[in-house]
């Protein structure tokens, strides 16, 4: 698949149009979706009316911005202002809301290309998208397999070739999880970098949106276009934006000057053994490419779980209170009172994993229960927080494995939620102490199956990550292989 700026070169030289590359991929998403359900909904009508606004602007002469023209996929909890907008769920199956996120209206300013909204778990609850009401997403290196989640549907998606980039959200590993299942690169920027408006809440002290794209340099392009201040978001920081692509150069040098530390408590019991001689490799290479490599500690590492499954669904039980069939969204039929209508609407409107979560946050947060679960969940967070902190005074980017195994089989783990919650080990602290996380992938297993690496940075130093990731990513060819089936 050509990449964002070989696209670009293509439209401005004339050689292909933007209408050209629009209907490539609307082709290419009619003859793969059976097989994949990565989307919920196709704009085909939207994206080539978009595509010939761009070549209008092309032959008018004016010039155009390297996103302009490029189809992208958007996950289906990012409002889309006049097309439905699910959040996979039956509750808000006709929702169409009346306002644009501030991100996708961001990528309509630069005049980038929706080809539509891509399939997640439920209210971006689980990691495989098989807690979607509407079907799962299939992984394009084996159709048996999960993509994973919750961003599932825009990982499959861009590994498959259907667009270019896409948007995912990402609460407790939900798009570096499926990156590494789907062999692509997935960033979760620093909290606040990425304006949440719009953005259909889970957890609001946990979520971020960020790219999915085929490339480093790519992802850095899209992280471009969406990062910056928002003043309808009150966790939005007022930071200046450094520019990504001056950072990436195809190696680390002067040597020694860039130290990486691998999490030891990320090694040992749980981790593939695959998996581990994969992360292993990825290290020495980052090594002769010139990088210090140092064992660090993050004694509390291994508490993001427990602590994340406290504190999300907590939120998450306060966020989903507006769903009760009075104000918009589905609402039960031939209800006799308020109070059946209330509980009717939510029985059959959420599905069991949201169900589930709501139970377990309303519990943690009830009377009587609150100090003895929730604060002290926050309080290991803050401990959690506090450990990063100290690891980053001796070196400046975190390494580990992405995802302790490759994607597992559909229906593996549905019968098991606590199996399925430690699929997100190692990307759970990143997102409780607000760092940003990039996976790459750096390997595959003997079943043929992609395998991540995870860098880790420093808050507001996505800069760093795109330069170790590059560099990675540019001496090794991991990231140019296409899934055989497809």
């Amino acid at each position: 698949m050509a990449s964002i700026r070989e696209l670009h070169k293509q439209l401005v030289t004339k050689e292909r149009s933007a209408v050209e590359i629009t209907q490539e991929a609307l082709d290419r998403i009619q003859a793969l979706e059976p097989k994949l359900h990565s989307f919920l909904c196709v704009t085909a009508e939207q994206a080539l009316e978009k595509a010939r606004a761009v070549d209008a602007k092309i032959a008018a002469g004016e010039e155009i911005g390297l996103l302009a023209g490029i189809p992208i996929g958007i996950k289906d909890n990012l409002c889309t202002k006049g097309i439905t907008t699910t959040c996979a769920s039956r509750i808000l199956e006709n929702f169409v809301p009346p306002y644009e996120s501030t991100v996708t209206q961001k990528l309509a300013d630069a005049d980038a290309v929706m080809v539509g909204k891509t399939n997640l778990d439920e209210f971006a609850m689980g990691g495989s998208t098989e807690t979607s009401a509407f079907g799962f997403t299939a992984n394009p290196w084996d159709l048996s397999r999960v993509s994973g989640g919750s961003s599932g549907g825009s990982a499959a998606a861009v590994a498959a070739g259907e667009c270019t980039v896409s948007l995912g959200s990402d609460t407790g590993g939900s798009i570096r999880q499926p990156a590494s299942f789907c062999g692509v690169v997935g960033i979760k920027p620093t909290y606040g970098l990425v304006s949440r408006y719009g953005l259909v809440a889970f957890a609001s002290s946990l979520d971020q949106i960020g790219p999915f794209a085929r490339s480093v340099e790519d992802a850095a392009i899209l992280l471009q276009a969406i990062a910056g201040h928002d003043p309808k978001d009150s966790t939005s920081l007022k930071v200046p934006i450094p520019d990504y692509l001056s950072v990436l150069k195809p190696d680390l040098k002067p040597r020694g000057q860039l130290r990486i530390g691998i999490i030891k408590e990320t090694f040992g019991e749980g981790l593939d053994s695959q998996v581990e001689q994969a992360i292993t490799k990825a290290l020495d290479q980052l090594q002769s490419l010139g990088a210090e490599i140092h064992v660090v500690s993050c004694p509390r590492f291994r508490y993001g779980l427990p602590s994340y499954y406290i504190i999300a669904p907590s939120e998450a039980s306060a966020n989903l209170a507006r769903y009760d069939g009075v104000k918009y969204g589905y609402r039960a039929a031939d209800t006799e009172n308020l109070i059946e209508m209330y509980t009717r609407t939510r029985a059959t409107g959420f599905g069991a994993e949201v169900k589930r979560r709501i139970m377990l946050g309303t519990y943690a947060l009830s009377a009587g229960y609150y100090d003895a679960y929730y604060l002290k969940a926050q309080k290991v967070r803050t401990l959690i927080k506090e450990d990063f902190e100290k690891a980053f005074e001796q070196v400046h980017v975190l390494a580990c494995p992405t995802v302790p195994t490759t994607a597992f089989k559909a229906g593996e783990k549905t019968a098991d939620p606590l199996s399925m919650y430690l699929v997100d080990l190692m990307t759970i602290p990143v997102n409780l102490a607000g760092l940003p996380g990039i996976s790459v992938p750096c390997g595959f297993d003997d079943n043929g199956l992609p395998i991540g690496l995870q860098l880790i940075g420093k808050p507001l130093r996505e800069d760093q990550l795109f330069q170790v990731a590059y560099a990675y990513e540019q001496s090794t060819s991991w990231h140019l292989r296409m899934p055989p089936q497809i």
